[in-house]
C-alpha cells in the first residue's frame, strides 16, 4: 500500500525554503554551476533544483551529499546540537528519581 504524503506546515516549508536558498547562495559564491554541483553530489540536476527550492521530498542523504560537495558537512554537526528542551525534560525526570 503506497504511503500517503504527510502535510507540511507553513513554518516547516519556510525552513526548507531557507535551506534551499542557502544552498543556492553557497553554490553561487563558489562559482559552481548547478550541473557541476549535481554531478559532484551524484544527483540529477532536477533533484538539485528541487533542493534549492526547498522541496519537502528531498532526503537528508541528498542534502548531506550536496553539503559535502560544497564542503559544508561540518554544518550538519550543528543540527540539534544543543537540545535545550530535551535537556530540561531530562533534568525534570532526574529530579523525580529519589535515592534511598
Amino acid at each position: 500500500m503506497p504511503s500517503s504524503s504527510q502535510p507540511i506546515f507553513p513554518h516547516e516549508k519556510r525552513i526548507l525554503s531557507d535551506l534551499g536558498e542557502r544552498i543556492r547562495l553557497a553554490r553561487l559564491r563558489r562559482g559552481i554551476s548547478a550541473n557541476t554541483l549535481a554531478e559532484r553530489s551524484s544527483i540529477s540536476r532536477m533533484t538539485l533544483h528541487r533542493a534549492e527550492k526547498g522541496a519537502s521530498n528531498i532526503t537528508i542523504g541528498v542534502y548531506i551529499r550536496i553539503f559535502a560537495a560544497l564542503q559544508l558537512t561540518d554544518d550538519f554537526k550543528l543540527l540539534a546540537k544543543d537540545d535545550v528542551l530535551g535537556r530540561k525534560l531530562q533534568d525534570l525526570e532526574l529530579r523525580k528519581i529519589r535515592v534511598p
